[in-house]
């Protein structure tokens, strides 16, 4: 049996979704599963992130997906009711982590200096978001930080400012697990219900990542 992590490695790309009305989320889940993407981060920014989750998780069982911008412990909570796979945050509070560990909720908090990855790695998070990556200093600050912490198996999803262009430098990294972004999923395509564009961009990322594995 594959660990959370271990999936997420293989898959290497998590679109960030913001989506304002749960009934598109299954279509939107399906979209991504049938184009080849079997994971997804929903974030926690709008009233139909818990219902989103709570729909994907009953209805994709193929779709690996995770609660994103949780902000407080009772966020984290209803992620897990609601069925995500894992959490993740744009940035490090040792409450939101604390509260994921006793939910035994895989947890992925921001970071984005050396402090906060340390204070991360303090808790127990060997998995960790750089965020915002392109805006935090891109693929070189990244690289200097992993330099101090390499040694301690840590591993990151960079998130912020990833696209089809940069994704693969990214990805080149041999610490980085995972990348996430929302430009395949990017909310005018969502309320339209444009799945086979949506489609498209995950079979377009999807090839360059293979591409550069070959």
């Amino acid at each position: 049996m594959k660990t959370l992590l271990e999936k997420l490695s293989a898959i290497r790309l998590v679109p960030v979704v913001v989506i304002h009305d749960a009934d598109k989320a299954v279509p939107l889940a399906k979209a991504l599963l049938d184009n080849g993407c079997g994971c997804m981060e929903i974030t926690f920014r709008t009233p139909a992130a818990a219902e989103a989750i709570a729909r994907i998780s009953r209805e994709v069982p193929g779709m690996l997906v995770g609660a994103g911008t949780l902000l407080t412990p009772e966020q984290a909570q209803a992620a897990c009711r609601a069925g995500a796979s894992f959490g993740v945050a744009p940035g490090f509070d040792p409450q939101v982590v604390k509260a994921a560990a006793e939910l035994d909720f895989l947890f992925v908090p921001g970071v984005s200096t050396a402090s906060e990855m340390s204070q991360a790695l303090s808790l127990g998070c060997l998995f960790q978001k750089f965020f915002p990556a392109e805006a935090a200093g891109g693929v070189r600050m990244l690289k200097s930080l992993l330099a101090a912490f390499r040694h301690t198996g840590v591993r990151i999803m960079p998130t912020g400012g990833i696209n089809a262009g940069n994704i693969v430098s990214w990805l080149e990294i041999p610490e980085v697990a995972a990348c996430g972004g929302s430009w395949i999923c990017e909310s005018p395509l969502i309320e339209a219900g444009d799945w086979e564009e949506i489609g498209r961009r995950t079979r377009e990322a999807l090839k360059a990542l293979k591409a550069d594995a070959l």
